[in-house]
């Protein structure tokens, strides 16, 4: 199954954008930083993090799911529960 390029690039960086958040953090501990700060990058890595998951579920269930079920690659019933399955992760 062929991925959307750009629902990828999308994905990739906002993950990029948590291992930013997570660098500086590390290098913010190192020098001693304030606690507030290291509060706010953490919130930020968090939140980076869920949007790339969010992202990443969005694709698969409106591209790859959907794509299978279209194609006949898997039966109804497989791809409802797979969609059952990874809306856990929501």
């Amino acid at each position: 199954m062929e991925h959307d390029r750009r629902d990828y690039q999308n994905i990739l960086m906002r993950l990029n954008r948590a291992h930013g958040h997570f660098k500086s953090i590390i290098a913010m501990m190192e020098d001693g930083r304030g606690c507030l700060e290291l509060a706010q990058q953490l919130q930020a890595v968090e939140r980076a993090i869920g949007n790339a998951r969010k992202a990443q579920i969005h694709e698969h269930i409106y591209h790859c799911l959907e794509h299978l079920v279209q194609d006949g690659a898997v039966a109804a019933e497989d791809a409802v529960r797979e969609f059952k399955e990874i809306t856990k992760y929501v």
